[in-house]
């Protein structure tokens, strides 16, 4: 509609000045250092909605960090949407890495980048654009519920809670997250699926403390080189991953559906230059497309132990630790994953250490079904600004309370994201176009649109 480009084209720097003011408050859930931050979040989260034009908008406690809820019933028979979306953002480490301040966003060459721009201020926040847009411009087609969370980066534990606590609440039609990512402006793309999540951390214990390398070494094990060789049995010759079970109830693909999944555009010569590396790597038999979004995965998130300073110390260390996350397609239960690796990791642990295994936090994953009402209202939306349908793709990230919203709220979840995979998200330097942002903008309203007069044949 007209209206929607005209506004949105006269406020637009508004919209940019006030996602900036968003991208400064460094909302770190997973640091309690930055406790007052997020709450800071928040409250800025719950004055954009109001201005908005949201009712009953509140900020709801949790024995965490906090939700933002808000909504607008303009009459109870029509569809209603529930937006989803997270405030929180991930640590910026390591800062060195970073050309500008994490939490000072810069915008560079059409691109705004601080830590958040893309997971998920900045697409969160276009639908709080949108929905002003819409509201003055007296163009609302349906109901719309706001539940914006502050733990998405920790697991979202404590909204899985308060959905179960406000069902009545949340009561709505379908929902819609903007916190994946598209394949390009000229190659729209909507996800049909996210995979699962389970993220554990593992510590090996060898001597009561730090040993003189010269004086102990070779005579007792080093839990650095013995966590070394445990995590490197994890994958065998062909990168299958070793721990029994772990693939035992995979949703296979047919042919047709590899094919069809493979059809999505792919330069590979151009993925390894944008990741400076000079060859791929992963499972055997697979391609890149489907290793990233039909097969489950296992990586090593972060390891440490002994010295790591400046200098040299020469030490036998006492202790070593690492975090890995293993990504789940449909059928894998994330719970079951998780006791299959802690059950493994400790039985290949050699005798001359102690092992420690904790699950920190996971979730399932979900696929979108392709003939819902609201999924081809999303196809319709992106096909009316961008001038082409969507290629549909299976997401290889994971947002653990999407399967929550079905189990609790009996609703689909349709997954309309405007980012990018070189967004650099939790990486140094995240970055968000801004050409995507109002991309999405100025597409929400006809999802809106299209959502409610489908949703009345």
């Amino acid at each position: 509609m007209q209206v929607w480009k005209d506004y949105q084209a006269q406020h637009q720097d508004r919209f940019l000045d006030e996602l900036l003011s968003l991208l400064r408050i460094p909302s770190i859930s997973a640091d309690s250092r930055y406790s007052q931050d997020v709450k800071t979040c928040a409250a800025a989260v719950q004055q954009r909605l109001q201005e908005a034009g949201a009712d009953k908008v509140e900020i709801c406690p949790t024995a965490g960090h906090p939700i933002v809820y808000g909504e607008k019933i303009i009459d109870p028979q029509l569809p209603t949407v529930l937006v989803y979306g997270h405030y929180d953002v991930q640590p910026p480490d390591p800062l060195e890495l970073w050309h500008s301040g994490p939490f000072e966003p810069v915008i560079k060459d059409g691109r705004i980048y601080a830590r958040g721009s893309a997971d998920d201020k900045g697409q969160f926040y276009m639908h709080v654009k949108a929905f002003e847009i819409m509201i003055r411009t007296n163009s609302l087609p349906c109901n719309i519920k706001f539940m914006i969370e502050g733990e998405e980066e920790v697991g979202s534990s404590n909204l899985g809670i308060f959905i179960k606590e406000n069902k009545e609440r949340l009561k709505a039609d379908v929902v819609l997250i903007s916190d994946t990512a598209m394949l390009s402006l000229e190659n729209p793309s909507l996800d049909t699926g996210l995979r699962g999540l389970s993220y554990m951390e593992v510590e090996v214990t060898g001597p009561n403390r730090d040993l003189h390398s010269g004086v102990y070494g070779g005579a007792v094990a080093n839990p650095a080189t013995i966590l070394a060789k445990m995590i490197a049995s994890l994958h065998d010759e062909n990168n299958h991953i070793t721990i029994p079970g772990f693939y035992d109830k995979v949703l296979e693909l047919s042919k047709a559906e590899r094919e069809a999944l493979n059809k999505a555009p792919f330069n590979e010569a151009e993925y390894k230059q944008d990741l400076g590396v000079q060859e791929l790597w992963g499972e055997k038999g697979y391609s890149t497309i489907e290793r990233t979004g039909i097969r489950p995965t296992l990586e090593v998130n972060g390891i440490w132990g002994g010295y790591t300073g400046e200098g040299s110390k020469t030490v036998l260390p006492s202790k070593a630790s690492a975090k890995i996350s293993m990504r789940l397609v449909p059928n894998q239960d994330w719970h079951e994953i998780s006791d299959l690796f802690k059950a493994h990791f400790e039985k290949i642990a050699p005798k001359s250490v102690s092992i420690k295994v904790t699950a920190h936090h996971g979730g399932s994953p979900y696929v979108t079904p392709t003939d819902h009402v609201a999924f081809k209202a999303a196809s319709r939306a992106i096909e009316s600004t961008f001038g082409k349908s969507p290629i549909p793709v299976r997401g290889g990230g994971s947002i653990p309370i999407v399967a929550l919203f079905e189990k609790e709220l009996g609703l689909k979840t349709i997954l309309m994201g405007f980012g990018l995979d070189s967004d650099n998200l939790h990486s140094p330097n995240e970055k968000y176009d801004l050409a995507n942002f109002y991309k999405g903008i100025e597409t929400i309203p006809y999802f809106h649109q299209y959502f409610a007069e489908m949703s009345k044949k």
